[in-house]
């Protein structure tokens, strides 16, 4: 069935790689597997690399085909450097993170040197800090908003007395204005873009607008309060004007009687008499 040859191979006889080959059933000849092989292969994908870093020097253990971006990760709890902080260089070139091990030729044993990314972390803290002032300023704005519902609460309570003919307090219209004005200089102090930005102007027509409210009500308080000053006045220059008129018809009560005086005056003398 098989030539000479090819059957001494698979007998074992005349030919050392006799374990390449197998028979499979239906008379197929294929390579054989070797399952030692793939083992050996699976561990040899495991590598170990030395990286330099300042003074220190650091062995990591990692695949041959992980990417340069896992080997700065797996770097970031040794050095304590952020991984977009990260520069790796190999022969003397930087190599990008998305770039494979295997690709770029590293090996067992090679040798890697990690410097720290100026310019990357200039970036980096920069965008931070800017997330953390946006972070800021809507808590800010959020804080903001709380009070000046709150005081809005208030603004409507005295429309409402003022509209069923209460008199409110001028306590109570300046405390609210104070209050108002203080927030308005707090979003005075705010920046922000974007949404932020439309926040905050919507805020700032708000509190304005109640100032605007809490004026026309001192305004309809102190011309009510006007009023009713010259209501009492004229009320009183009415009653002394009528009680002029009254003591102009009666005439006067106490008006003074003439003096009368005696129509004869009798003089007695009592002599007295000397012997």
């Amino acid at each position: 069935m098989f030539p000479r040859g090819r059957r001494s191979d698979i007998g074992g006889h005349g030919n050392t790689n006799v374990a390449e080959w197998e028979l499979r059933p239906g008379g197929m000849l294929v390579q054989k597997r070797n399952l030692d092989l793939n083992q050996n292969s699976a561990s040899k994908s495991t590598i170990k690399v030395k990286v330099k870093y300042g003074s220190s020097y650091h062995q990591i253990q990692i695949s041959s085909h992980a990417s340069f971006g896992e080997l700065k990760k797996m770097l970031t709890e040794p050095t304590g450097l952020h991984i977009q902080d990260q520069k790796l260089i190999y022969k003397k070139k930087e190599r990008d993170s998305k770039s494979y091990l295997d690709v770029e030729r590293v090996k067992d044993g090679s040798k890697l040197v990690l410097l720290v990314d100026i310019e990357s972390r200039e970036r980096r803290i920069l965008e931070t800090l800017k997330i953390a002032k946006k972070e800021k300023t809507l808590k800010s704005l959020t804080e903001i908003k709380v009070e000046v519902d709150k005081l809005a609460k208030k603004v409507a309570a005295l429309e409402a007395a003022t509209s069923t003919g209460g008199v409110i307090a001028e306590l109570d219209i300046e405390t609210l204005t104070e209050n108002l004005m203080r927030t308005l200089i707090a979003l005075d102090e705010i920046y922000g873009e974007g949404e932020l930005k439309l926040q905050r102007r919507e805020q700032i027509r708000r509190v304005q607008k109640h100032i605007e409210t809490l004026d026309m009500l001192r305004m309809a308080r102190e011309n009510s309060i006007s009023l009713k000053n010259e209501e009492k006045n004229m009320a009183r220059e009415s009653k002394v004007h009528c009680g002029g008129h009254m003591q102009g018809r009666q005439g006067n009560p106490k008006k003074q009687q003439p003096l009368k005086h005696p129509d004869s005056v009798v003089v007695t003398t009592k002599w007295e008499t000397f012997d």
